[in-house]
């Protein structure tokens, strides 16, 4: 395990253009982790329609960043109090979604340090029943990254303020709120600690349960190219807004992978233009289904048949094909 230092770098999306990059062009032989603290910021699943999760004129006003991020899952609001992990290693497909696997060394630490955290539900981490991160996957098919937000110190009210949390996600967590079922690290830890130190802790934890860590910076030419990804993908607004999709019809229902929202324009029996979207988890970009069904006739049978040869858990996960052709027309 390689740790890469980002000096200090707090802009989101020179971080996620830096990981991307890791995974993309870092030798195979090894396996790295990577951390950063972000400016406030939204970052928006590579699934969803960012007009949906965000409060724009709130974070127009208070100057906070909103920037997609390559892997699946919700949108998170990042501040300087809260610390984000990244750990990028050759495509597994036992690790893909088994978000256990690499959280297990992060828990481990964090109980070392007073805070009883265990994984529950989908991709969360909890301390009794406040959640204190939320994890994502991204997959190459060769290489993937495994990463996470700890909630350490950061501002939850913000949370409330910057992002629009639907209903149906509320009521699946069984709680009235989100800054009710969220909790920072700190109320947890006797010893009170800035975030500098809380990292340096889970680093050292982290190293301990491998010895044979070494600590890589970037060359000047690397950084040239994590800088030419970052403006040529992540200060764009078609990477991060994309354009809204026309539709005469919108199906949306919560599976245990995740939500799955789709818009559908429909001109003379076929379908025109769809737009898959949700928090859902994948391997293969939705985008590719999307083609597959445009100029189907808008029947049960056509999209069944049009679905025949395609395999839904490669873009949701564990969800059944039926479930899916259901969703789609709203049986």
């Amino acid at each position: 395990m390689i740790f890469v230092e980002n000096e200090n770098v707090t802009n989101p999306r020179l971080n996620l253009a830096l990981e991307e990059y890791i995974v993309r062009h870092f030798s195979a032989e090894n396996d790295y982790l990577l951390f950063y603290i972000n400016e406030p910021s939204i970052i928006i699943g590579k699934n969803q329609i960012t007009i949906e999760e965000v409060n724009q004129d709130y974070i127009d006003r208070n100057d906070i960043h909103v920037v997609r991020r390559v892997s699946g899952g919700g949108a998170v609001y990042h501040d300087f109090g809260n610390l984000n992990f990244s750990f990028i290693t050759n495509h597994d497909i036992n690790k893909l979604h088994n978000f256990k696997k690499f959280t297990e060394p992060v828990i481990k630490v964090l109980n070392d340090l007073g805070a009883s955290a265990e994984l529950k539900g989908r991709n969360d981490i909890l301390v009794g029943e406040k959640k204190i991160s939320g994890t994502a996957q991204f997959s190459t098919g060769k290489r993937m990254i495994s990463h996470g937000t700890l909630l350490y110190n950061t501002d939850l009210n913000e949370v409330v303020n910057a992002l629009n949390v639907k209903p149906s996600k509320i009521e699946s967590k069984g709680h009235k709120s989100v800054r009710s079922r969220v909790a920072n690290i700190s109320e947890f830890l006797e010893d009170k600690l800035t975030i500098e130190a809380f990292k340096s802790l889970l680093l050292k934890g982290l190293y301990a349960e491998n010895e044979a860590f070494e600590t890589y910076r970037l060359t000047e030419e690397e950084w040239a190219a994590v800088h030419q990804l970052k403006e040529e993908k992540y200060d764009t607004w078609d990477w991060n807004y994309g354009r809204a999709p026309k539709f005469n019809m919108q199906y949306n229902k919560r599976f245990p992978v995740g939500e799955i929202d789709v818009r559908i324009f429909v001109e003379k029996g076929r379908i025109q233009e769809i737009k898959i979207s949700g928090d859902f988890f994948g391997k293969d970009p939705v985008a590719q289904i999307e083609e597959v069904l445009v100029d189907v006739p808008y029947d049960r049978k056509s999209v069944e048949k049009a679905l025949e040869n395609v395999d839904v858990t490669q873009y949701f996960g564990a969800l059944e094909k039926e479930d899916f052709v259901n969703l789609l027309v709203n049986a």
